[in-house]
């Protein structure tokens, strides 16, 4: 994998199995929400500190997660 083209939050297999585009197991659908919501816990405790700490990056965060660029 080069280097910019690291994943961000999801990996491509969790990313296919929350759209529905993979056909897996009710267990293993479920084990794969526990997973991401505890990446998303440790987002909130570890990493949003050292982001608010740097000029930009907690704003830029918030703009990817909370602006224009999702629409449902």
């Amino acid at each position: 994998m080069v280097e910019d083209e690291r994943r961000a939050l999801l990996t491509d297999d969790e990313r296919s199995i929350l759209l529905g585009e993979r056909d897996v197991s009710e267990k293993y659908y479920y084990t794969v929400v526990t997973r991401v919501r505890k990446k998303i816990e440790k987002l909130e405790s570890d990493d949003l500190e050292a982001l608010d700490s740097h000029d930009t990056l907690l704003r830029e965060l918030q703009d990817g997660v909370c602006g224009d660029g999702y629409e449902k």
